[in-house]
């Protein structure tokens, strides 16, 4: 808890720390603690005796406060708090083990404290947030301006519902043995760069072209050619051997012109090539555009019984298909976005549910899901989900599924596992994107794709 109280101090112009009485009411009495006898003196602690249960952390630092000079009222109401003075609050009501909306009188604190407009911050989550499930679209919780978490973050700071109850959040180490955190049991894990170094494979002194691999992107259409322009030059940097784009006719120029190292494969001549196995990587969908021929193409590579990277119009296609769904073949990877997941498993009101589907779809087909959004979840055949902790807003911009599809494939090409091939190319597509935007307000898609090697080169 130090280093919790510490980064209070040092950060937080504290003027009321609001307590439960459970453990989350324990850690805001050990920061009050902390913060009186370091000569705070504007600290004011109430304890809100909603409830006859205290924790034994709570009366532990309840005791410590009682010994020190720090100044705490028990409040039996919430109107007792209404002619409080305060800029700063302190949010210590509740702590994670909440899974229902508030009631009663915590419910009424909350909207007391939202109505407030001042600014909140929250131990470890906001008060009526809960930290893994379902977010309810009607959350009556506090509404923090940032949380300071403990040694790890929430699950469900990574889904977008956890705009509704805090701005940001901080994860401050507590002090918690890094072991005993590795050795819990969860299906849950966050992609951090050490994972990184231990999947990077160096490149070979003895290697040549073949080393690395044959992939094939099948992408493109009349007017969006730029789709498989982006995903081809991001499977060039990301350090394919040979890459051949599958294109209409209508590219070639632009192909040839833009992409020289990429062999051009016209799209009518794929039905000519009588063995796709002749490609260690295969990737369909950007910019393919929906069409009977292209579902037929879908169709064949599917029953090839191939391993696949499947993105974009080939998710629409096959979300009418969904015979071909069944008959994905296993260790494929399928990179859809919400709408587009949505479109092959059905609706959902929230992402809880919608990551929990992609696990179980992952699970059932045996392929990995790469779910989009500004957290990528990437659901694995094992149960397993990894999200990944790359990324930033300034990639909010067209052509990024593209250079991700070409970053997979490119992966996979050099003999990557699919699982491996989907958890480098998350975390290298949004670290590059990181590195981009500390100098620029927006990162596009074709700059990206230009510095994955720059971005491969770091990590490795």
């Amino acid at each position: 808890m130090r280093k919790a109280d510490e980064h209070a101090i040092a950060n937080l112009p504290i003027a009321s720390i609001d307590c439960g009485n459970g453990n989350n009411g324990g850690d805001g009495l050990a920061i009050a603690h902390l913060l009186c006898n370091n000569g705070c003196e504007n600290v004011k602690v109430y304890i809100l005796n909603f409830s006859d249960k205290k924790s034994k952390d709570f009366l532990i630092n309840l005791q410590r406060l009682d010994e020190s000079k720090c100044r705490k009222t028990v409040v039996n109401s919430v109107a007792e708090l209404k002619n409080v003075k305060a800029d700063i609050i302190i949010d210590a009501i509740l702590g994670s083990g909440l899974n229902k909306p508030l009631e009663g009188k915590y419910a009424e604190l909350a909207g007391y404290i939202n109505n407030l407009n001042k600014k909140v911050y929250a131990v470890d989550v906001p008060t009526g947030f809960p930290a893994e499930g379902k977010i309810r679209a009607d959350y009556n919780g506090v509404k923090a301006y940032k949380t300071i978490c403990f040694q790890r973050p929430k699950i469900n700071f990574f889904f977008p519902e956890s705009a509704m109850a805090t701005e940001t959040y901080e994860v401050v180490a507590i002090g918690l043995d890094e072991n005993f955190i590795q050795k819990q049991e969860t299906d849950f894990l966050l992609t951090e760069e050490a994972d990184i170094h231990h999947i990077l494979k160096p490149r070979k002194l003895f290697s040549h072209k073949g080393t690395y691999g044959h992939a094939l992107i099948v992408s493109g259409n009349t007017n969006t050619m730029g789709a498989a322009l982006l995903a081809s030059k991001a499977c060039l940097h990301t350090g394919a051997g040979l890459i051949t784009a599958c294109i209409p006719p209508s590219g070639l120029i632009a192909l040839n012109t833009t992409l020289p190292e990429v062999m051009a494969l016209p799209r009518e001549e794929f039905t000519r090539i009588e063995n796709p196995a002749k490609f260690q990587a295969i990737a369909i969908g950007p910019g393919l555009g929906i069409s009977i021929e292209n579902e037929r193409l879908l169709e064949r590579l599917i029953l090839s019984n191939q391993p696949l990277v499947i993105d974009a119009d080939a998710l629409n296609m096959l979300a009418e298909r969904p015979d071909l769904i069944e008959r994905i073949p296993a260790k494929s990877i399928i990179t859809p976005h919400m709408k587009e997941f949505d479109r092959l498993f059905g609706d959902h009101d929230s992402w809880w549910d919608r990551v929990i589907t992609a696990k179980f779809q992952a699970e059932k087909l045996k392929i990995v899901i790469v779910l989009k959004n500004q957290f990528t979840f990437i659901c694995l055949p094992d149960g397993k989900i990894y999200i990944n902790s790359t990324g930033n807003p300034a990639m909010a911009q067209g052509g990024m599924g593209d250079v991700l599809t070409g970053v997979i494939v490119g992966f996979l090409a050099q003999k990557y596992s699919s699982e491996d091939a989907a958890i480098l190319a998350c975390y290298l597509h949004g670290k590059t994107g990181d590195e981009l935007a500390t100098e620029r307000i927006v990162v596009n898609a074709a700059l990206l794709a230009e510095q994955i090697a720059v971005g491969i080169k770091q990590l490795a």
